[in-house]
């Protein structure tokens, strides 16, 4: 995997406000490619892994494991090496999740939200309280459209959020937490934020189809979202030790138990390029 250094400006505003923003993360080539995997599967009737929710929402989980044009997102040179810098070498994929959002509807309230505001990794609020959640995930959401004008359908964050014990005020009547903030992406962004920050979608009165993936990297000791065990099918494509790492594959052919989680191949790319990790405080 290619060295991309996270700057002390990166490291503090990911830090104190739980969102980073990384700009022109994804090349002409790559957003094309993207564009046309996801076009393809969203007019396909595939429903195996396909995640949709009324006429708003559509897309497919694990996508990375059913389409190659995916594959180069999984240690992606302007993102994943910041990734490893904020979270460290001892993490894996948790979900690839091709997301296309449809316009609101015209008569959609100015105060709708689609997915309302919430924290990440399904029912961990619920099962742990909003006051014992730690940092477990990074998610790099990669913006396929143009989001430059407001209300084109950007997930919207509320900074500094991920340190909040109890969820975000929400002003009398309003649709959004106290200093919530749309970002204004344009395509080939790519907008990184924590299981933590609370996050909601935004309107969407452009017209277009939002189109965007979002890769999530959690701890190897964490169930991912997306899959149990990638399939074979998948793994044989990735020969490289950092990229099965990331996919969950063991390295040891009988498939006996190794403390720790078997080979760390992303600990020692850490190493070779004088990354020492530190949690967050």
């Amino acid at each position: 995997m290619q060295f991309q250094g996270l700057t002390d400006e990166q490291r503090t505003c990911f830090q104190d406000h739980g969102y980073l923003i990384v700009r022109k993360a994804l090349d002409a080539g790559t957003i094309g490619r993207l564009l046309e995997a996801g076009d393809r599967l969203v007019a396909s009737d595939r429903q195996r892994d396909r995640q949709k929710s009324g006429d708003r929402f559509d897309g497919f989980r694990n996508v990375i494991a059913i389409d190659d044009a995916y594959l180069p997102l999984l240690q992606h040179p302007s993102t994943v090496p910041l990734v490893v810098q904020l979270f460290g070498p001892n993490i894996q994929l948790m979900t690839s999740h091709l997301i296309h959002r449809s316009p609101d509807a015209p008569d959609a309230p100015v105060t709708f939200r689609c997915p309302g505001w919430h924290r990440d990794i399904m029912n961990v609020p619920t099962d742990l309280g909003h006051a014992n959640i730690p940092r477990m995930e990074v998610k790099v959401a990669y913006y396929l459209t143009d989001l430059s004008e407001p209300c084109s359908g950007s997930t919207l964050v509320a900074p500094g959020s991920h340190k909040l014990k109890e969820p975000p005020p929400f002003p009398d009547g309003g649709a959004d937490p106290v200093g919530a903030l749309e970002p204004l992406l344009q395509p080939g962004d790519a907008l990184f934020f924590e299981n933590r920050t609370w996050h909601a979608g935004g309107p969407n009165r452009s017209g277009r189809t939002r189109k965007a993936v979002m890769f999530g990297y959690g701890y190897r000791w964490l169930r991912p979202m997306d899959y149990i065990v990638q399939p074979a099918e998948l793994l044989e494509k990735v020969s490289d030790p950092i990229g099965r790492q990331l996919l969950g594959a063991t390295e040891d052919p009988l498939g006996r138990f190794i403390p720790g989680g078997g080979a760390e191949p992303l600990k020692e790319w850490c190493a070779k390029h004088g990354i020492t990790y530190r949690p967050a405080a």
